[in-house]
């Protein structure tokens, strides 16, 4: 049984994306979620952040019903996700003094990081900077900035190996083609096994 239901909803003019407040019953428990539809979206994809809580991105042309079979299918993986979330310990953010000292610890092995991968790619980059980024933990623009999560300065040296070479090959490669993969291999030739543990892992720290 699926119970799907509108409560709120709020147009982005600017952006082209409906965001809406849904519920649906998975297993016989009923679930509060986030609905996003955007134009530029191709695919659908599912997110349940810190505090479990679940987003639902689609495309503006997909159907309510797909939408609920899609949910339905992945009914197990997102109950036991939410649930995991739910259980792990409270983490308090981060007071203003300790996120500038992780942001000074971040650049610095962020451009120790560049300086020694880009010997071998020799790539031009602008600015590089540190944020505090829930979701993303890195990105590369046209301009040739690269920009890192500061939270690089918690995790494993092999994932902040893997972010590092990742941003800087978009310097060489926009996109995420084979050839882009190829320029990350020259470096991190088990990089497929680090994005799956990276992928596995939640951003749960300070």
């Amino acid at each position: 049984m699926i119970k799907f239901e509108n409560h709120l909803w709020y147009k982005n003019k600017t952006t082209k994306k409906t965001i809406s407040s849904q519920e649906i019953i998975l297993d016989g428990k009923t679930v509060a979620y986030t609905l996003i539809v955007k134009e530029r979206v191709r695919n659908m994809r599912i997110t349940i952040n810190r505090e479990g809580h679940l987003k639902v991105t689609i495309p503006h042309h997909l159907h309510e019903e797909a939408t609920h079979k899609f949910l339905q299918s992945k009914a197990g993986w997102i109950l036991s996700k939410m649930e995991y979330l739910l259980l792990l310990p409270k983490i308090s953010p981060p007071t203003s003094k300790e996120l500038h000292t992780y942001k000074e610890k971040a650049l610095t092995l962020a451009l120790e990081k560049i300086h020694t991968f880009n010997s071998m790619y020799n790539f031009t980059y602008n600015n590089v900077r540190i944020k505090n980024q829930k979701t993303l933990w890195g990105s590369c623009s046209r301009k040739g900035n690269l920009n890192f999560n500061y939270k690089i300065a918690c995790i494993p040296e092999e994932f902040v190996d893997y972010i590092i070479v990742h941003e800087l090959c978009h310097l060489g490669e926009f996109n995420h083609s084979k050839r882009f993969w190829d320029l990350v291999s020259k470096s991190i030739p088990d990089y497929k096994n680090i994005r799956r543990q990276m992928r596995a892992m939640t951003m749960v720290l300070p």
